[in-house]
């Protein structure tokens, strides 16, 4: 919204190779608009390639690149406009909280954020083969079992999805309170139609990039043509069968310490399986 002879300073948040650097190119030229933007990344893979755009593709733009943690930079201004691509298959599980809330302090006050915020589903799942798959893995250790107290990233095609998915964490940039806790939970119940064999819960996640603009893996709204995100699988230890009419409770937590993110999960009704993935002890985000 700035007037064409003012300079919108733009923070790519993990440039990566720079498609988003592109399209804020792109964006600033459709709307007449003034730029300076500034491509943050700390991967050196990517960083080969930014520096190699930076001395000949953007070599006459108003381009600047940024060596580094998001988290743990100073930067010459803080911007209006952040951008950024940090969204995983259930939203959060890329640490897309923990990273825009740490580079919170280089917007301005009345900067925006995109995406403004992202809101994960779930929904029960069953699905014997995503089940007899999971059992059949073996993580490094040879611990059978510890396979399915891990998320998968799966695309769902033989199954079936057991309740309309329901709301389970949200986000929001640039956050009114940066001391308050990215730890959530949930507890979400359904009315189950038919009889059913519960393997797991499936995760979507829905995002606002800017005022109308969405993205969403949400099955009753899924973004047209977008395959970019495949849905998370948070497998149960075994088959809980629930009969038409049943209501099945779960429960998912979205635990942070000083050094890692992780999630646990849990059915109780129709009778109760155990904790997965307790404490993290099998599967866990480091910050």
């Amino acid at each position: 919204n700035g007037s064409h002879d003012s300079c919108q300073v733009v923070m790519v948040l993990g440039a990566g190779r720079g498609p988003l650097v592109n399209a804020t190119i792109n964006a600033a030229e459709k709307a007449q608009c003034k730029v300076r933007i500034y491509a943050v990344e700390k991967n050196p893979n990517a960083l080969y390639t930014l520096r190699f755009r930076m001395n000949y593709e953007w070599r006459e733009l108003d381009v600047q690149l940024i060596e580094g943690d998001m988290r743990d930079l100073k930067t010459p201004e803080k911007a209006d406009i952040f951008v950024s691509e940090l969204l995983g298959s259930f939203g959060d599980n890329e640490l897309s909280p923990e990273c825009l809330d740490g580079a919170q302090p280089m917007l301005k006050d009345d900067g925006i954020s995109i995406p403004c915020s992202y809101t994960s589903y779930v929904a029960p799942l069953q699905s014997l083969q995503i089940y007899n798959e999971t059992k059949r893995s073996k993580d490094l250790t040879n611990k059978i079992g510890f396979s399915m107290e891990t998320p998968y990233v799966v695309r769902l095609r033989n199954c079936q999805i057991l309740g309309p998915p329901q709301p389970a964490f949200t986000f929001e940039h640039p956050k009114k309170e940066l001391n308050q806790s990215n730890a959530r939970e949930v507890c979400c119940s359904f009315k189950i139609q038919q009889d059913a064999v519960i393997h797991g819960i499936a995760g979507y996640f829905e995002a606002t990039l800017y005022k109308d603009v969405i993205l969403s893996t949400h099955p009753d709204r899924h973004s047209p043509q977008m395959v970019s995100w495949f849905p998370l699988v948070f497998p149960f230890e075994y088959p809980i069968h629930v009969h038409s009419g049943n209501h099945v409770t779960l429960h998912l937590w979205r635990n942070v310490s000083s050094r890692y993110v992780w999630y646990e999960w849990v059915l109780t009704e129709p009778r109760p399986t155990k904790i997965h993935n307790a404490a993290g002890h099998v599967y866990k985000i480091a910050l």
